[in-house]
């Protein structure tokens, strides 16, 4: 049978998936959303731990496991924001959604959480961070470890 489509130049479809074309964040929005998210969000979970579960700012400066609750915290609403609408209240300012490179879709808690920890590794070297300067796609290196895009949202 294969033999007969391939004589008759019967040519089959092809079932490559073609990538969905996206509207790529620039990065000064991005920059602009993580900033109004730290305000947002991480400013007042360093408040609650501050003031209302230790006695002040010099307990936790004394503290080396409070800071590591923050960002813990912090990482968590993070990634559930992140997978349950795919955009974080910064990123809903700037009209911007974190989907699947690939698929075009929303990611999950799992995944959005690791991409919340590469981001840490990535701002911690720099290196990543002025990655989607030379990038078409503005990927920085925690969207390519997570296989991740930051695209404008099309009403």
């Amino acid at each position: 049978m294969r033999f007969r489509n391939i004589k008759k130049n019967n040519k089959q479809k092809s079932t490559l998936v073609e990538k969905p074309k996206y509207m790529y964040s620039n990065y000064s929005f991005r920059v602009k959303a993580f900033i109004t998210d730290m305000f947002m969000i991480y400013m007042p979970i360093m408040y609650v731990i501050t003031y209302l579960v230790l006695d002040g700012k010099d307990a936790f400066q004394a503290s080396e496991i409070a800071p590591l609750m923050a960002v813990s915290l912090y990482g968590i609403i993070y990634a559930f924001l992140v997978s349950k609408f795919g955009q974080t209240p910064g990123k809903k300012a700037y009209d911007m959604k974190i989907v699947d490179d690939k698929t075009g879709k929303k990611i999950g808690f799992f995944r959005a959480f690791f991409r919340f920890v590469a981001f840490l590794f990535t701002a911690a070297t720099l290196l990543g961070l002025i990655l989607p300067f030379y990038r078409k796609d503005k990927k920085a290196l925690h969207d390519l470890v997570c296989y991740t895009l930051v695209v404008i949202e099309k009403d």
